[in-house]
């Protein structure tokens, strides 16, 4: 499946990103907790993950840094850090609300 060809209003579940990427869904929720800077999904009204394509690449990043370069959690931190610098709260907010108004003007 190619996923640029997608749109990038399409958020993911859980499941569908630990199907994607073969990360378990108990291991993405503690990678939220430990990268909480750079992996934040956003949140359903009943409080489900939804996960855009940049955070499905960052989770990528953040399983190639830890398999594959064997970093710490530290380490991974910091290289994610230099990789996707935080956003500022107000560019967070509006990205927020625009995918909330996408969700709710779909018919």
């Amino acid at each position: 499946m190619n996923l640029k060809q997608f749109s990038g209003d399409l958020l993911l579940t859980i499941d569908q990103i630990s199907h994607l990427t073969g990360v378990r869904k108990s291991t993405l929720r503690y990678w939220e907790k430990s990268f909480n800077l750079c992996l934040k999904p956003s949140r359903t009204h009943s409080n489900r993950r939804e996960y855009s394509l940049e955070d499905l690449e960052r989770i990528k990043t953040i399983q190639r840094l830890l398999e594959q370069e064997h970093l710490t959690s530290h380490g991974v931190r910091l290289r994610l850090e230099e990789l996707f610098p935080p956003k500022k709260d107000g560019e967070r907010r509006r990205q927020a609300k625009s995918a909330e108004a996408g969700r709710t003007s779909a018919p």
